[in-house]
């Protein structure tokens, strides 16, 4: 912006948007005064470097606007966890499944973990038919996607699920 451009010469465009070729840089920076405006660099990657005339305080609060209004728009996906056990119950195991719902529907990621403690760590196929149950009972409500597969890692069982 103004003192700040470096480069002898200019490609300059006035506040209405037409182009007034290329000038000095000083020159450019001296008409941009006379009108009581900036001149600030918008394509400093172009030969020579494109600026424009005009109000840079209004130039930046547009700029912050149009980002503010970006991430509003952009929806951060979450990881929620599902904690199962392994000799769960039945209704323990429907509850985990409503709250797998709720999480899928919003449009999170699933983690689905179960701890072995002990004895358990001796029967990992029991403990693997658990979680592949659960994954094959929401399989048959939603087209999902397998993000992490199961896998057995530091004395637990984990696996990733998305909606497809």
């Amino acid at each position: 912006m103004n003192e700040k451009i470096r480069v002898p010469e200019v490609r300059v465009v006035d506040e209405n948007g037409k182009g007034l070729g290329i000038l000095p840089t000083e020159e450019a920076i001296a008409l941009a005064r006379s009108k009581e405006l900036d001149l600030v660099e918008v394509s400093p990657k172009a030969e020579p470097p494109v600026c424009k005339i005009l109000d840079y305080g209004a130039f930046k609060y547009q700029k912050e606007k149009e980002a503010r209004k970006q991430k509003a728009q952009s929806k951060e996906i979450e990881v929620k966890g599902i904690r199962l056990t392994f000799r769960i119950g039945a209704h323990d195991f429907d509850t985990r499944l409503a709250q797998a719902r709720k999480f899928l529907d919003r449009g999170d990621k699933v983690k689905i973990e179960l701890p072995l403690r002990g004895r358990e760590k001796a029967n990992k196929e029991v403990a693997d038919a658990v979680v592949n149950k659960f994954i094959e009972t929401l399989k048959s409500e939603y087209n999902l996607r397998l993000e992490q597969a199961v896998t057995y890692q530091g004395g637990r069982i984990s696996a990733i699920i998305t909606k497809a």
